[in-house]
């Protein structure tokens, strides 16, 4: 067992990293994990953290995969090991503040103290700045790990203080054997999940998992046939908002509540049947955090609705042209084919800009319910 094996597809990475965990002179206090969505930044960065505290040295190499420090390490719970993994919009100056100020601390049992951010690309313009200083005048010992789609997420100054870690997408084939190792997925299943999940690992092992998943995911593909006129547009545009706002509180009511009562639990106020004056500001505090993070929750599941969508317009394109390479939605071919017959390349790549700047509009905080309503219009015969 290795700390590498879950890292797929990505053998020039696992071969950077594993050179400066062994190699002084290859390590270096700050890295920048680049790659689409789905190759497996995170994945990457933590194996990465759990080489470096590694307290076993085989052959040379560390990175052993069963010790303490590597098992805590991708547990989560290592102590000097912190992972950032943001579920509001963005990364607050107060948030950068306190993983400075943990970084300037000496590693209390492990080899490195590391701070490890997964979305690194929602540092604002101000929190990038005093996260600055750090990265340019690191403490001994420390390691930053930023993990962004692209390095352009990043700003210029922080960018060019990191060294850079290429990740690239990953193949369906390489995805459907790391489900069947790690997660003990049927070959077939796991074959079907990772080219429906166009190679993204943590989707792929959703869809073999959750026949809910696989449900919506068809519902969603649905959309193209079934769209005709403006009055069909409009309801399938509605229903797939709804579906996605659905599906995103289902994902964080129970946590939401949890959180609440916990809460109220640690200010003394859990039986209390209204809230002193004095302790509002901290529940409404609370629920402010949350309303962001169910925000971003609906932007991420409707965002990935549209490239299912866009996908299946990709599968069009590739029989008009008769491109000869696989589907991604190879279980609709015979759909995909009579779609195609009904229109032009040049009709069905007007569709996929549809969709992609309905991915724009609502990253931009467009309201989702225009935007794809603007798009479902403009995918009409």
């Amino acid at each position: 067992m290795s700390v590498w094996e879950d890292v797929a597809g990505q053998p020039d990475v696992v071969a950077q990293l594993r050179g400066a965990v062994t190699a002084p002179s290859a390590m270096t206090h700050a890295w920048l994990f680049t790659g689409p969505p789905g190759s497996g930044r995170s994945t990457a960065a933590r194996a990465f953290a759990a080489a470096l505290q590694c307290e076993r040295e085989a052959l040379g190499e560390r990175g052993c995969g069963t010790c303490h420090a590597c098992r805590t390490v991708l547990a989560g719970t290592h102590a000097d090991v912190q992972v950032v993994a943001t579920e509001k919009l963005s990364i607050g100056v107060d948030d950068v503040r306190a993983l400075v100020q943990r970084a300037a601390r000496a590693p209390s049992a492990g080899r490195w103290r590391v701070v490890l951010v997964e979305d690194a690309d929602r540092f604002t313009e101000h929190s990038a700045n005093t996260l600055l200083k750090s990265i340019e005048e690191p403490p001994p010992r420390t390691v930053w790990l930023l993990c962004a789609p692209s390095p352009e997420d990043m700003v210029t100054t922080i960018q060019s203080r990191c060294r850079p870690v290429r990740l690239r997408v990953p193949s369906p084939d390489d995805v459907a054997a790391l489900l069947v190792r790690r997660d003990g997925i049927d070959p077939t299943m796991a074959a079907y999940a990772a080219r429906a999940a166009q190679s993204h690992v943590g989707l792929a092992r959703r869809l073999a998992r959750d026949e809910g998943a696989r449900l919506r995911r068809r519902q969603v593909l649905q959309l193209a046939f079934e769209v005709t006129g403006v009055g069909e547009a409009v309801v399938r545009a509605g229903e797939l908002v709804d579906v996605a706002s659905e599906e995103a509180a289902a994902a964080t009511a129970e946590r939401d509540a949890a959180e609440r009562a916990e809460l109220l639990r640690a200010l003394g106020a859990e039986a209390a049947g209204s809230l002193p004056p004095a302790l509002r500001s901290q529940v409404k505090s609370l629920e402010d955090d949350q309303k962001k993070r169910a925000t971003r929750a609906r932007r991420d599941v409707l965002d990935r609705a549209l490239v299912d969508l866009a996908s299946l317009y990709r599968d069009v394109l590739v029989v008009q042209l008769g491109a000869g390479v696989d589907l991604v939605n190879a279980e609709l071919s015979r759909e995909v084919g009579a779609l195609a017959r009904r229109g032009t390349p040049e009709q069905t790549l007007a569709r996929l800009d549809a969709v992609s700047t309905a991915r724009r509009r609502i990253a931009a905080s467009v309201s989702p319910l225009l935007a794809v309503e603007a798009m479902a219009l403009a995918l009409r015969p």
